[in-house]
């Protein structure tokens, strides 16, 4: 199955109208993205197995479920972090954290993850919820060198997304259609993500194939090879 990055289709709204966007609907986001996406991210998070005093990354973290959830997880000698181009989503996050008294677990910064402000191998395991299909095709395997990077030798990354690994039904082709005529509204769009975990060096631990709605996504665990630099 080719992985031919021109196969998969190109994300035209900028960098700015993605952080408007998000930051828009920080206050409501789960009213209705967060419902559909929690059954899908609470399976990712099982099969990523966040234990106690981990150090975790999430890259994209949204209104902060998965953070609280990993926070949990780690415990007190855990340590969590999350990036996040919106800053309404940090916002939303961190009152969640500090509701369930875990903010003093939890480092956040408001940034782009092309380029991740952490050092090389800090990271036991990174995880992205809905997130990695939101970058243009060029810049996915730069986002998974970045993880690659900041992951320790054998880290864990998790990734859940829409995904065309399953060839393309007639409701796959009319999301695409619409992606093209509204790319500002519906930015992400189904991506390889199997390949471009593998094509990233990481070894391929788990996959599961979801149906979110009718739409194809894929759950995959990978790790990096203890022999990485």
């Amino acid at each position: 199955m080719s992985s031919d990055p021109h196969t998969v289709l190109r994300v035209t709204r900028t960098k700015a109208q993605a952080k408007e966007s998000y930051d828009g609907m920080a206050s409501y986001y789960d009213y209705f993205a967060g419902l559909f996406e929690q059954k899908y991210r609470n399976v990712a998070l099982k099969r990523l197995n966040v234990t106690k005093n981990e150090t975790v990354l999430e890259i994209g973290f949204g209104t902060g479920h998965c953070l609280k959830q990993m926070a949990n997880a780690v415990g007190e000698e855990g340590r969590i972090y999350g990036i996040d181009i919106s800053s309404g989503m940090l916002t939303a996050s961190r009152r969640r954290l500090e509701k369930a008294g875990l903010w003093n677990r939890v480092e956040l910064v408001c940034d782009d993850a092309m380029k991740l402000p952490y050092a090389d191998n800090k990271f036991d395991a990174v995880f992205s919820s809905f997130a990695l299909e939101l970058f243009d095709s060029p810049e996915i395997p730069e986002v998974l060198a970045e993880i690659r990077r900041v992951l320790r030798p054998n880290g864990r990354v998790g990734v859940i997304s829409m995904s065309k690994e399953g060839g393309a039904s007639s409701l796959l082709k009319l999301y695409e259609w619409v992606h093209k005529k509204l790319p500002q509204y519906f930015d992400c769009r189904p991506i390889y993500v199997e390949q471009s975990i593998k094509d990233a060096g990481f070894w391929i631990q788990y996959k599961e194939r979801v149906n979110l709605l009718g739409l194809p996504g894929d759950i995959v665990i990978g790790t990096k090879p203890i022999s990485s630099i």
